[in-house]
């Protein structure tokens, strides 16, 4: 393994080391507060640009000062003409203006703030939890990019000529310089001809033949001189390369918020559901999000309902996927729309709903959906306990049935927050490329 040595010299009162430190820190910072956003902020915000205020505490770089109100010191300062030697300076008053110090202006020092693009909060979102690098490529994934027409230009390709803004320009010159045109020409040269015709033709009819020869070769030298089609006439097409999506996209989010499902399961449920819709917001330049939370009955909601209503109730899974497949039929065909599907629960149903959930799946949701995921989130005790997948809830029982028979349809499970990112990248990696007949 290589080693790098940093010899560059330290700027004057500066340490290599003292600023290397602070930005550890600052990065530290930055990445505890993007975090903090992503548990407790909009799923929408993660993907825009973010201002992260940082306290002024713990940022700045050590450095050594003279305390002053120890130790005894006698001091003379240039230009002093106020005090000599035993006075005592009085201790200046409150309102320096600095941090929490008070200040009679009402004036402080804020907060250090960061300006983070969109990029660079994913790196910073994503830089700890060893994301495999095949998903984070997926996640910055450019879309894809059709030519569109964007005016004209002096020069391209031959293929790319536009043919009418090049005539229109011919046009104009030919009017601004006075191009004769061939009628012209034929007309004096018709009238030459004619007297030339005569047989004994008069004296003004001899200076009238000469002038029309002058001019006839006057507009003949300028019709040569000015070309039809100039150089500086030709226009080519230009085109501009314009992002389109590939189709329209649909995620639904299926949530169980009955009183079995606590504040640590919807955390983690609600960080499944944002790394899923940031995926497929890099894919899709319009991608609708449909929030559904059920209990023993489900609606669909907006966000804030979503994660941070206090509603409980009772466990019926089933009526979250009728209500999601009544707002496919009313808003989303499935002709028109790619959709797709996060299930988040805790596995608990009331007794024969299971199989219900199996019916409609089988039946009418699976033929719809591009892509359906189950999530179950259990605890971090149960782990050891349902680490093979024979073993499971009622509803991990029975969605093994909709597993086998759709491969469209992925289940897992997710115990601790470090378990969301690689059941993610379980969930939605590449299908690897059919290889080729020889």
């Amino acid at each position: 393994m290589p080693n790098f040595i940093d010899r560059r010299l330290n700027p004057k009162d500066k340490s290599l080391g003292n600023r290397q430190r602070f930005l550890r820190r600052a990065r530290d910072e930055l990445k505890r507060a993007i975090n903090e956003r992503v548990r407790s902020g909009k799923i929408d915000a993660v993907g825009e640009d973010q201002v992260i205020p940082i306290p002024r505490k713990g940022i700045g770089e050590p450095t050594f000062q003279r305390a002053p109100h120890s130790g005894r010191r006698e001091e003379v300062l240039p230009g002093n003409k106020t005090f000599g030697t035993g006075d005592r300076i009085p201790r200046p008053a409150a309102g320096s203006g600095k941090g929490s110090d008070p200040s009679s202006s009402g004036e402080g020092e804020d907060d250090f703030q960061f300006v983070l693009s969109r990029e660079e909060a994913l790196d910073l979102f994503f830089e700890d939890l060893e994301l495999p690098d095949l998903v984070k490529l997926n996640l910055k994934e450019v879309v894809t990019f059709r030519p569109r027409r964007a005016g004209f230009t002096m020069s391209g390709n031959p293929t790319s000529i536009s043919v009418g803004r090049t005539m229109f320009n011919s046009f104009g010159r030919r009017i601004a310089l006075r191009r004769p045109k061939q009628a012209e020409i034929d007309a004096v040269a018709a009238e030459l001809a004619k007297l030339e015709g005569e047989r004994r033709p008069s004296a003004a009819t001899q200076q009238r033949m000469v002038a029309l020869r002058e001019e006839l070769a006057t507009l003949v030298r300028r019709r040569k001189l000015i070309p039809y089609i100039d150089p500086i006439d030709i226009r080519f097409n230009r085109f501009e390369p314009q992002p389109v999506p590939n189709a329209n996209a649909v995620m639904f989010c299926l949530m169980d918020v009955s009183g079995s499902m606590g504040e640590r399961e919807k955390d983690l449920a609600k960080r499944f559901f944002v790394l899923l819709h940031l995926f497929l917001k890099r894919r899709y330049a319009k991608t609708d999000i449909v929030f559904i939370r059920h209990t023993h009955e489900a609606s669909e909601v907006d966000e804030d309902t979503f994660f941070y209503s206090t509603q409980s109730g009772g466990t019926v899974v089933s009526t979250a996927l009728e209500e999601m497949l009544r707002v496919i039929r009313e808003r989303y065909p499935a002709k028109e729309w790619n959709i797709y599907a996060a299930q988040a629960s805790d596995g608990d149903n009331i007794p024969n709903d299971s199989e219900r959930c199996v019916s409609i799946l089988d039946k009418t949701l699976m033929q719809l959906c591009q892509y359906y995921a189950y999530v179950e989130i259990i605890d971090e005790r149960e782990s050891e306990m349902f680490r093979h997948a024979d073993n499971g809830t009622s509803l991990w029982n029975a969605y093994r049935e909709v597993s086998a028979e759709w491969p469209n349809f992925e289940m897992t499970r997710i115990a601790k927050p470090s378990d969301i990112y690689p059941v993610f990248h379980e969930l939605f990696a590449k299908a690897p490329a059919p290889a080729k007949r020889r």
